[in-house]
């Protein structure tokens, strides 16, 4: 099957969809830990869901990756560790800014980020900026930091305008801007890491690609091997990010149900999530109902499964763009943040705010996804030159 840049574009939607949707499942977590229910949510993202995945639709996963080169499984684990920890600080950003907010913010730093450093790094930026695809391209990366700077004045206006009692009602008891503006910039930059991943890995993807179409199966499977190394690395990171707060808070109990505090939606020294727990749910001695329990366990994993969705779908669409490929991470950040806005309006976050908040965070989002096009419209007319081969290429995030 060749290329079908509409198709892709689907898959990249899809997949943008199940990122702005994978928080949505934590909003029903009872009593636990943010360490807790992030490390079964990642072991359900990071191990379980690819390797199932691949295994499912990619014929002998293991053989495959013993044949790869070896450093490209070792680059492969290294960027993903990286990206790990902007994935860790990732959700932190969303704690402290909401879901509209947080993923506008980090994500369009991730977007210009995951533009710029490839190019820096591989020293095509110099050729880059001496042709017109090139400069089009840094201007949508401009544009792009122009709506983060708009989308941080919404949030600042945001925290002037919105009450305690607003706050705590929205689920974001937590809401800071200062610090999820900083954990926001700093996730933006390590997320854009990814991208580094999926280059890194690519002689598994075509090893991968051979197999399939030996195995008279489709090609359009062919990276899915490459996110299994690429979120080992990741998983590597949290996990020993969260077994230092399981072990500073003394909560490895709480897997087995003692009660805990649930940072996502927390009331003001409660402890207690709001509007969801039932005191029913918890015993004199401060446990968790074994009913309650199991459905902890389901909603973090299944907030893992939707997260890893977003890649399943990337993965197959950035195969259906053929030439286009390189939009593929623009494509993949601008549906991100949509669907974040829209839930974000959905979940009423903004509710309480004035008319020229609301007038940011909308104009935000233009210039963001406008932003997002102009970058994937000099990748189109980089694309449609003649290249000589000995040229470096670029490839955007």
């Amino acid at each position: 099957m060749g290329p079908n840049p509409f198709v892709g574009v689907i898959y990249h939607w899809i997949g943008g969809f199940a990122s702005a949707t994978n928080f949505i499942p934590f909003r029903g977590i009872k009593r636990w830990s943010w360490e807790i229910y992030w490390l079964i949510q990642g072991f359900a993202a990071w191990i379980v869901a690819p390797v199932v995945l691949a295994t499912i639709f990619v014929p002998n996963v293991a053989g495959i990756l013993r044949a790869a080169p070896s450093s490209s499984i070792y680059y492969a684990l290294l960027w993903g560790a990286l990206w790990g920890i902007g994935g860790l600080t990732f959700g932190l950003a969303i704690r402290y800014l909401g879901i509209a907010l947080g993923y506008a913010i980090a994500l369009g730093l991730c977007t210009a980020f995951g533009t710029l450093i490839p190019p820096i790094y591989d020293g095509s930026i110099h050729t880059i900026l001496h042709e017109t695809s090139g400069q089009i391209i840094l201007a949508g990366v401009a544009l792009c930091l122009v709506a983060v700077a708009v989308n941080g004045a919404a949030g600042l206006s945001k925290e002037r305008e919105i009450t305690p009692e607003e706050k705590i009602e929205a689920g974001e008891s937590d809401f800071s801007f200062s610090k999820g503006i900083a954990v926001a910039i700093f996730a933006g930059i390590m997320s854009s890491f990814f991208a580094f991943g999926l280059t890194a890995g690519a002689p598994i993807g075509k090893i991968a690609k051979a197999q399939l179409i030996a195995s008279h199966r489709l090609d359009l499977w062919q990276n899915l091997p490459i996110l299994i190394v690429v979120l080992w690395g990741g998983f590597a990171t949290n996990f020993i990010w969260s077994v230092i707060l399981i072990v500073k808070n003394q909560s490895i109990r709480q897997f087995v149900g003692e009660a805990g505090h649930n940072p996502m939606r927390a009331g003001h020294g409660s402890g207690d999530t709001l509007v969801d727990f039932d005191p029913r749910d918890a015993s004199t001695k401060g446990h968790i109902a074994p009913r309650a329990l199991v459905a902890n366990y389901l909603f973090a994993a299944m907030a893992g499964v939707i997260w890893y969705f977003q890649f399943f779908f990337y993965s197959m669409g950035q195969t259906k763009m053929g030439k286009y490929d390189f939009s593929s991470w623009t494509l993949h950040m601008a549906s991100i943040i949509i669907f974040a806005t829209l839930w974000g309006l959905a979940l009423k976050e903004w509710r309480g705010t004035s008319r020229r908040t609301k007038t940011l965070v909308a104009l935000g989002l233009f210039l963001l996804v406008g932003s997002t096009v102009v970058v994937g419209y000099g990748n189109y007319l980089k694309a449609t030159q003649p290249v000589p081969a000995q040229s470096a290429s670029y490839k955007a995030g």
